[in-house]
């Protein structure tokens, strides 16, 4: 996932602005004690202003959201940095730490995203596995965070020695935890209808042959192009490609011993829709398609919904609007305010315990 029209100049400039994701609490499928309840949370673009701020969301319900993208800090592969620009430091003197907890005192949380299709990711320029896992274990220390995401898309996923690295930091990070003090971890992939593809298979297997314990793998359901027949729609090219990865899984699992039923294998899934128009001009996903994918991933029982992004939900300014071009800033459909993150959002949980 990405934003091509990020507003650098504008966040080193100006405040740091945040959107957080509303959602209510589910009683759905009852999880195991050492199982977080499925949960939503739509992805932040931590380098734009926006109209939202984490700590100041329009309803006084805990949420969650995924703040994107840690990727490797120019000047130094080994240090995280917040769009390759910004380090941890500074994005905390523009009033991210203090948003974050804001949040949290208000009964929410973050995940944080690491990659993404822009900037460099970590494991792709940091070539040594103790300074990697630092750079990793850096991250969610300074954040505090239980759960964490990793976005490989394009080029990474072409890239077996990252792909190895990757995988050894963070089943290291896993190790040093333990049980008592477990790390979440969710691999984002893209999809097409048909599943996952060759690579983002070699992907999740080499997470599972690393050692690390995945809390799932998570497919962006966007930008399907002309990997979605001329009939099928964006919520059909959706729901066939969470079926064919859920028969995937089972086969990947299966290779490394692992014998998972169904709705076990269903829990390891996530879905994220790119709302409104995505950045192939034929492929819009509107509220009637949020609806039902809410519907389908309820009745599935998958572990996560998430959406890209929070930043864009809000229907764009007429008089700015152009049709079939992507915003950072809002929608490209008609919509009130907020509106696919509460019908996304709706039956899952605002909490990741």
């Amino acid at each position: 996932m990405w934003s091509p029209f990020q507003l650098r100049g504008a966040m080193v400039a100006g405040s740091l602005a945040l959107v957080v994701a509303i959602s209510g609490c589910t009683d759905m499928n009852e999880p195991s004690a050492d199982t977080p309840a499925p949960w939503y949370a739509g992805y932040v673009d931590v380098t734009l202003p926006s109209e939202y701020e984490l700590d100041k969301p329009p309803n006084p319900a805990a949420g969650l959201a995924v703040l994107s993208f840690i990727v490797a800090h120019p000047d130094d592969p080994c240090t995280p940095s917040w769009g390759g620009y910004l380090s941890l430091d500074k994005a905390g003197t523009l009033g991210l730490d203090q948003r974050i907890a804001g949040l949290r005192a208000n009964g929410g949380d973050v995940v944080i995203s690491f990659g993404g299709q822009l900037e460099e990711e970590l494991a792709t320029v940091c070539a040594d596995l103790g300074a990697l896992t630092e750079a990793y274990r850096s991250v969610v220390d300074r954040y505090g965070i239980s759960t964490i995401d990793l976005d490989v898309e394009g080029n990474d996923l072409k890239d077996e020695e990252s792909l190895r690295l990757r995988s050894e930091a963070v089943a290291l990070l896993q190790q040093e935890r333990g049980p008592q003090n477990p790390l979440q971890v969710w691999l984002t992939l893209p999809v097409s209808p048909n599943g996952l593809e060759e690579e983002s298979i070699a992907a999740v297997a080499q997470m599972l042959d690393s050692g690390v314990d995945l809390a799932g793998v998570n497919i962006m359901t966007m930008n399907f192009s002309d990997s979605r027949d001329g009939g099928q729609s964006m919520l059909d090219a959706s729901t066939a490609a969470a079926d064919a990865t859920h028969e995937q899984l089972r086969d990947i699992y299966a290779q490394v011993g692992q014998r998972l039923d169904g709705q076990e294998l269903w829990r390891k899934i996530g879905l994220t829709p790119m709302i409104g128009q995505n950045d192939v001009e034929s492929d819009v996903f509107d509220l009637a398609a949020a609806e039902s994918l809410n519907e389908f991933a309820l009745s599935r029982g998958v572990g996560r919904m998430s959406m890209w992004s929070l930043n864009r939900d809000t229907a764009c300014d007429p008089d700015e609007a152009d049709l079939g071009q992507t915003s950072p800033t809002c929608s490209g459909v008609e919509q009130e305010p907020g509106a696919f993150s509460r019908i996304l959002g709706g039956g899952f949980s605002s909490s990741l315990l």
